[in-house]
């Protein structure tokens, strides 16, 4: 098992490799020179000098290969460079936003299972009745419902009418009021989709011999569901689980727009809206080992959740 899971984080390095070469291409070959973007002033027009020492001070000038490999041996030293806009290192303006993106997550993942385990189980273990046709039913709404327009509808009526939250922004700190309706616009989308999976698997499992066997030795019913279904039906929502905390750490652009959250997604889109470039490469850096590490930590959650699963090298 230990040779596979080396030979998998092994594999991490050229998929992340072949990732920043994509992003670093395709951001060079995007319209907008960055140099014209930055010196131009409000009046229009940018001083044609000014540019051009701008591009040779940044590298601009260079080949793209020898501007890529330059960038490359910086970020293999711990140097994501400095932000053409702010001139402050990539790195600590990524990990400074990335805290409020992790609290964003950690907060929606926890409505997500907090609605999504319970529901989905109750779904299985009432199978063709109405609560499972009511839970099919929000579940598919969910998913239907794209997460700007429930988060605009989370705002009408908790903010507008009711008054009882906040518009958007961060608050003092990303206080509990600014952080409640993202992540509640968050969390129940990723709730529908864990939800119907996990009914899907305790089904499945439900139906299995050894949960009959169980009963059959007159274990209670609850250790039935717990010590047998639930583990095993876990598995295959443990990786759409990892995939949507994967998500949710990239920051979503849209709920972070939304409410105005300075998470890593406004980042992301500001930094490219204004060619910041440097700072485009270093997020998209951060969030591709984000992802790839989250997938990486569900691979290794698989033989505690099930004994029997070995890991062919």
């Amino acid at each position: 098992m230990l040779a596979y899971f080396v030979r998998k984080f092994l594999l991490l390095i050229p998929v992340l490799l072949l990732i920043s070469t994509i992003s670093f291409s395709i951001l060079y070959i995007t319209p907008g020179d960055p140099a014209e973007i930055l010196l131009t002033g409000p009046g229009g027009g940018a001083d044609p000098a000014a540019v051009e020492e701008f591009r040779v001070a940044m590298g601009l000038d260079r080949p793209l290969y020898e501007q890529y490999l330059h960038w490359l041996n910086n970020v293999l030293h711990g140097d994501l460079g400095y932000s053409y806009m702010t001139e402050q290192p990539v790195f600590e303006t990524i990990l400074r936003t990335f805290k409020a993106t992790l609290k964003l997550s950690i907060a929606s993942m926890f409505f997500s299972l907090l609605i999504s385990i319970p529901v989905g189980v109750l779904a299985a273990l009432k199978h063709d009745s109405p609560v499972d046709d009511l839970s099919r039913f929000v579940s598919l709404l969910g998913v239907s419902m794209p997460n700007f327009w429930q988060g605009f509808l989370l705002i009408l009526i908790f903010s507008i009418y009711l008054h009882w939250l906040p518009v958007g922004g961060f608050g003092e700190n990303g206080d509990f009021s600014h952080l409640l309706l993202p992540a509640l616009t968050l969390g129940t989308s990723s709730a529908a989709v864990t939800m119907r999976l996990m009914r899907a698997s305790m089904l499945e499992v439900l139906g299995q011999d050894f949960i009959n066997a169980a009963r059959a030795k007159g274990l209670a019913e609850w250790a039935v569901l717990g010590k047998h279904a639930l583990k095993n039906a876990l598995i295959p929502v443990v990786t759409m689980i990892g995939l949507n905390f994967g998500y949710l750490l990239n920051g979503s652009v849209v709920v972070e727009t939304v409410f105005a959250w300075p998470g890593i997604g406004s980042l992301v889109v500001n930094s490219i809206y204004n060619r910041d470039l440097p700072m485009v490469q270093g997020s998209l850096l951060f969030v591709a080992v984000l992802f790839v590490s989250v997938n990486f930590l569900v691979d290794l959650s698989y033989n505690w959740l099930d004994p029997r699963i070995r890991y062919e090298t």
